[in-house]
């Protein structure tokens, strides 16, 4: 069945960093800025009741006695209680299908069934899936967190840990793992001589961390190799056996097929390398060649889709998948959805009440921080192109992987303020 046209339906697809900062900051200051804010409704969909920190993962995932639980996922129902119903409304399901041509998308729902919103406007911000389980919510809270038990179960039994991939996510459960498993080197010592479990990294690049300078990376690889954790650089992990193993299934051992021929046989296998794009429900003609949706870069728009369809995060190829990229845009989208809905209104270019438009620009300086274990010397970073203590790395993530700042931002406290 379709949804019925009683109001003007804003549907904002997804609901992480992206979604939920984008919904707050509407309904905050653009719906109720309109000529006749009722005639509007904002509908939040998402595979998720709950958000979550999803950088906290690589120690999360090891034990729940690191975080408070109920700030670590937090419900978005509740979190968007403080606007009217009228204006509002949250649906737990995935979209299966997007017709840009019709302007509708059809939600499988959670509860069971399906069902079919047409759009006024429309938000693309799905995000995307990690290729481990545990290293992202890919559906539902219950599944992560079966994940991380099924994992759990089976760490005290592996004695070989084998992690592909040599971005933060890799090289973050790393650290969490050779820290928790196998301690520090001592103080005057470079490494571990004999780890308990002998955990490896595999990257094909050159250097690991690629986002940051190689001083930076050297001193990370360095600072894992106290926690008991190698790195083998220039080699891609061809195949797994069982192929399912990391994926599908988080616990088990593994036959790994690296490119160079060797294979390594391992307790457990976690792929860190990257994301894929939530698009399936988007045809193919929207799409980049990588999955991601085609995003106008500075004005956020999907120019292919016709009027008001907007995509931002890690979905959208307008930027980087960087959350302080993704927040820094919700601001210019937002007031470009709001030209946009009050030109679909008739009111004029030259109209003084007329939103201007806003291009994004995104800052392309080296920022990136990598948390390495979890006391204060062994992290690395930058910011806007400075190198960063490590204490300040710890300070501002390494001491609760962002926790600190995502109750403001569910929550919408952080989009009080317009900017």
């Amino acid at each position: 069945m379709t949804e019925p046209q009683k109001q003007k339906n804003i549907i904002i697809l997804g609901a992480s960093y992206a979604g939920i900062s984008t919904s707050h900051y509407l309904l905050k200051h653009v719906l109720p800025s309109l000529p006749t804010p009722t005639t509007y409704k904002l509908t939040l969909i998402s595979t998720s009741t709950h958000a979550l920190c999803r950088p906290a993962c690589p120690r999360a995932l090891l034990s729940d006695s690191f975080f408070d639980q109920e700030k670590l996922f937090v419900s978005i129902s509740e979190s968007f209680k403080q606007y009217p119903k009228e204006n509002f409304d949250f649906i737990n399901g995935t979209a299966t299908s997007l017709n840009h041509t019709k302007r509708n998308v059809t939600i499988a729902l959670s509860s069971g069934g399906e069902k079919t919103f047409d759009f006024h406007a429309l938000v693309i911000a799905t995000g995307s899936s990690t290729p481990s389980p545990l290293l992202g919510l890919n559906g539902s809270v219950e599944h992560l967190r079966n994940s991380w038990a099924e994992f759990r179960k089976a760490l005290p039994n592996a004695k070989r840990i084998i992690i592909a991939g040599g971005g933060p996510a890799g090289i973050e459960t790393a650290g969490e793992l050779g820290e928790f498993l196998n301690g520090r080197a001592g103080f005057f010592s470079s490494k571990i001589e004999n780890p308990k479990v002998d955990i490896t990294v595999i990257t094909s690049g050159e250097q690991i961390l690629p986002a940051l300078r190689p001083a930076l990376a050297k001193k990370a690889e360095a600072n894992l190799a106290k926690l008991g954790v190698k790195v083998v650089k220039g080699v891609k992990v061809e195949s797994v056996d069982p192929d399912d193993t990391g994926r599908d299934k988080v616990a088990g051992k593994a036959r790994v097929k690296l490119g160079n021929g060797e294979v390594i046989e391992c307790g457990l296998f976690i792929p860190a390398t990257g994301f894929a794009p939530n698009s399936s429900f988007v045809s193919k003609e929207l799409l980049e060649a990588d999955g991601r949706v085609t995003t106008d870069s500075t004005m956020l728009r999907v120019g292919k889709a016709g009027e008001r369809v907007y995509s931002l995060g890690s979905v959208s190829s307008a930027h980087t998948p960087a959350i302080h990229t993704i927040i820094s845009a919700v601001p210019i989208i937002c007031s470009n959805i709001k030209r946009d809905l009050q030109l679909s209104v008739g009111v004029k270019e030259g109209d003084a009440s007329l939103e201007k438009e806003r291009e994004f620009k995104e800052d392309k300086r080296e920022t990136q921080m990598v948390v390495v274990g979890r006391g204060m010397g062994m992290h690395v970073g930058a910011a806007m192109g400075w190198s960063l203590p490590s204490v300040l790395v710890w300070a501002v993530k390494g001491r609760d992987y962002w926790l600190w700042s995502t109750g403001g931002l569910w929550g919408g406290s952080q989009w009080n303020k317009a900017s």
